[in-house]
């Protein structure tokens, strides 16, 4: 979608309204679309009384005095009401009967399958969280995840939940440089890693890429790796464990710890325009409270539910809705290893028919790739399994909306886009499943709770229609609480450009229908496919190579991955320039 003034415009003028099929409203169990109106109205009119009724829907040890205190940028929730994660996604529907519904699939590159009911999940949950305190760790500690798509993955997040760590988790696919920053900044006691991961039929040599970089990282004590593909990487004796070997030794009860509201739980680092990654850091319980009403209204969710998240788990899109979103609401979520377009271009079409998925929340880029393959491919699968498609990441074009709907839908399912990032975790903008009018293009509406708005770069209201800065004025429980380790750069970063209201750095522009639509940054990242990413960081990751002196990154629009990075480079003056810039060594850099 074109960040032009007058191209945004014409794509405005020409997306209507598209309402819901009002015979869904029975089925959803919300409610009706009058219904979810008044909801809407009163969580902005009142957010205490709203954020307070929705607390109260989940478990808590210790009720909270205060459920909203302070103001942007210093705030709280629920203040002094003690909960706990990990509790809330799993152990409280095994209380209330659903203990052998399937929680979690996964499902390998390679096509291995594994499944997990509620009772099982939380058991080897229990079982990793007493290997993470075999190795020291305890309530408050940083624990480093550097996976990739695992059922692990989940079960370690979950673990780190239910001990009160703080975790925080690194896409496998950064280079060694954004690795070792990473963990420099969150100096973690445990790191949990992989032997290595597969991506396109490709081995990833993780536990490889931790032993380069862990000797400039005293502050750890051990390494726990899970045996992905038995490629039998050193093992420092004293130091590093077989995750595989340590679950036989341990218990499958772990009491859950006992956390404050607002006591940090995730750090996720962000790309900065400076190429030094902040560390995002978000309450745990606050986080897991939001996430369950929004992933509840976004997805329409109902406890027979098979839902696909098909972000990457080193992206908080995955522990948005992959993990929070979906187990707070007790349904059934999938998770796929590998590229959704490998071995073969339709593994995605694979994947929904075979597990019968009927909610996905996926990026625009992974439609446009599938519009791509063309209406044929469609015709060997039965994909009448589908309700509602979510959308987060980049500009969503209209018509790969009317794509989704009309074609991969049959003119029968919900497309519901959304606005959000790391900071603000979930999406404060979007629709309500069934229940409000979906608008092609549009981020949509301020959802529950929120109070979004457009202003000039003095901090001034524009009207609407016009382009502008998005702020939003109000907090709430899933707003991001300071930065790790630099109190000081969160107040710069976020909150000295309008006073009292948090700053996106997104340009973007409220329609007269009240439709946000979110058209670009006014900093040096970008997105590529739904990813954040810096330039500064990827020009650090190519000035790695010797065959690079000196280079520049930019973004430029891509059809189907919304934007691109285009690399220009002045070369050095080795004599071996030509073979690795035709080899793969340069391009490995670049895509890491």
């Amino acid at each position: 979608m074109t960040t032009d003034a007058g191209g945004i415009h014409e794509v405005i003028k020409n997306s209507k309204l598209v309402y819901p099929d009002q015979t869904k409203e029975q089925s959803t169990s919300l409610g009706s679309q009058t219904a979810f109106k008044s909801l809407l109205r009163k969580s902005q009119e009142d957010p205490a009384a709203f954020w307070s009724e929705v607390a109260q829907e989940l478990h808590w040890f210790e009720p909270w005095q205060e459920t909203v205190s302070g103001s942007l940028p210093d705030f709280s929730f629920f203040k002094g009401g003690i909960s706990n994660a990990c509790y809330n996604l799993l152990d409280r529907h095994i209380e209330n009967g659903a203990g052998n519904r399937t929680a979690l699939i996964w499902e390998g590159e390679d096509g291995e399958t594994r499944f997990y009911t509620y009772r099982m999940l939380l058991a080897e949950v229990n079982r990793f969280a007493n290997i993470l305190k075999s190795q020291g760790v305890n309530k408050g500690d940083p624990v480093a995840l550097y996976l990739p798509n695992l059922a692990e993955s989940f079960i370690a997040i979950l673990a780190c939940f239910r001990l009160g760590a703080v975790y925080s988790t690194i896409f496998s696919g950064f280079s060694e440089q954004s690795l070792k920053d990473r963990l420099e900044s969150f100096e973690p006691k445990v790191i949990v890693t992989a032997d290595a991961g597969i991506r396109r039929g490709k081995v990833l040599p993780l536990k490889e890429k931790v032993d380069q970089v862990i000797n400039e990282i005293p502050a750890v004590n051990g390494v726990i790796v899970v045996d992905r593909l038995e490629t039998k990487p050193p093992i420092q004796k004293g130091r590093d464990i077989w995750w595989h070997e340590e679950r036989k030794k341990v218990s499958i009860h772990c009491e859950p710890a006992c956390v404050e509201a607002n006591e940090p739980g995730i750090v996720f680092y962000t790309s900065g325009t400076t190429g030094k990654p902040k560390g995002v850091v978000h309450s745990a319980i606050a986080f897991v409270v939001q996430n369950y009403i929004y992933a509840k209204y976004h997805m329409a969710h109902q406890p027979d539910d098979v839902f696909w998240c098909t972000a990457d788990v080193g992206w908080l899109t995955m522990h948005i809705w992959g993990v929070a979103g979906s187990l707070a609401n007790g349904v059934t979520t999938v998770v796929y290893e590998g590229a959704p377009d490998y071995p073969e271009k339709d593994r995605f079409y694979q994947i929904i028919e075979k597990y019968r998925i009927n909610k996905l929340f996926t990026a625009p880029t992974a439609l446009r790739m599938l519009r791509s393959l063309g209406e044929r491919a469609l015709e060997k699968y039965d994909l009448s399994c589908l309700e509602v498609v979510s959308l987060v990441g980049e500009p969503f074009d209209p018509e790969t909306w009317h794509w989704t709907r009309d074609v991969l839908g049959e003119k029968r399912i919900c497309v519901n886009n959304t606005w959000g990032q790391t900071e603000t975790a979930g999406c404060p903008l979007s629709g309500a499943a069934w229940l409000s009018p979906m608008k092609p293009g549009s981020a949509g509406i301020q959802f529950l709770g929120i109070d979004a708005d457009i202003v000039d770069d003095d901090g001034n209201p524009v009207s609407r229609g016009t382009l502008g800065n998005l702020i939003i004025r109000k907090p709430f429980p899933m707003l991001c609480r300071t930065l790790w380790k630099e109190p000081e750069r969160y107040y710069q970063k976020y909150f000295s450009q309008v006073e009292g209201a948090y700053f996106a750095s997104d340009i973007a522009l409220e329609d007269e229908d009240g439709y946000f639509w979110v058209v670009g940054r006014s900093d040096d990242a970008f997105n590529v496919s739904g990813h954040r990413l810096s330039t500064m960081e990827m020009e650090n990751a190519i000035l790695e190579s010797d065959a690079v002196s000196e280079t520049a990154v930019i973004g430029i629009p891509d059809k189907i991955k919304g934007e691109v990075p285009v690399v220009f480079a002045t070369l050095g003056e080795n004599q071996q320039l030509q073979q690795m810039i035709c080899g793969s060594k340069l391009r490995q850099r670049v895509r890491g």
